[in-house]
């Protein structure tokens, strides 16, 4: 049914409004539960695949049925497809699937893309902590700073790749539009920066004090369970692949994009 230009889809009963293909060049598929919304339980996790996966599948299986042909597939994906580990290494596009938690959600989620693979061009964009005006990460890890609460997680010392939110919608209609795109492309600006690096710069930008102890890894834990593993852990990325298309970043240092969108 239409509501108001919108189209109404439900997964779990696999139905989708067909209206919403018609006269369809190109699928964004930025479908999936929200990864540090809840506490990852066995429930949780297999809620985290599906609304990802099943959605992809459901798309795919209408347009089969409906003979429906679109130019491209371009779907979110995670740059935790590495795995919540820190290490020296910077991960490209290659590397294989990391086995924990969060490896085998983005494992799973890009395989079903891959299955429109025989049917159109698929690009797969692994997304890092995408900052953003309003909701999302940027929003919460703000919150305590602006109180004067501001404090690095754990060591501090894992990796933080970030995007703008503007350069990731410039990234998608980038990749769209260009036929020579195509399979996974990590969209972080490169300049990555720790855990410390970006709590302390965001009390820089809000001129707030940044004086705390950092938050203990138990204490975490003890909270949010396997879940705080995406917060105490991360690795640096190359952006090579992404580079090479030609595109080029407008926010490439994380001062200069906290100042724009918490100004």
């Amino acid at each position: 049914m239409v509501d108001e230009g919108r189209f109404h889809w439900d997964l779990a009963r696999g139905t989708v409004d067909v209206a919403a293909l018609a006269d369809v060049d190109h699928i964004v598929h930025l479908a999936g539960a929200g990864i540090a919304d809840e506490r990852w339980t066995k429930d949780r996790i297999k809620e985290l695949i599906d609304s990802r996966t099943e959605s992809a599948r459901l798309l795919l299986r209408i347009a089969q049925q409906q003979q429906i042909r679109v130019k491209s597939f371009v779907s979110a994906a995670g740059i935790n497809y590495y795995g919540a580990v820190t290490s020296e290494h910077i991960h490209s596009e290659p590397d294989p699937a990391a086995t924990d938690t969060i490896g085998r959600i983005s494992l799973a989620w890009e395989n079903a893309v891959d299955e429109w693979s025989p049917y159109t061009r698929v690009v797969k964009l692994r997304t890092p902590v995408v900052l953003s005006p309003e909701g999302g990460a940027l929003a919460k890890l703000a919150a305590p700073v602006r109180w004067g609460l501001g404090a690095a997680f754990g060591s501090g010392k894992q990796w933080m790749p970030w995007v703008h939110l503007d350069d990731l919608v410039r990234i998608y209609t980038a990749v769209i539009f260009d036929d020579r795109a195509t399979g996974s492309y990590n969209v972080n600006t490169g300049a990555d920066v720790t855990n410390e690096e970006f709590m302390r710069t965001v009390a820089r930008v809000l001129d707030r004090p940044y004086f705390l102890p950092n938050v203990p890894a138990f204490a975490l834990k003890a909270v949010l369970g396997d879940l705080a593993s995406v917060l105490l852990k991360g690795s640096r990325a190359s952006n090579r692949k992404l580079l090479d298309t030609g595109f080029t970043f407008r926010y490439t240092t994380l001062e200069a994009a906290l100042r724009d969108l918490l100004k």
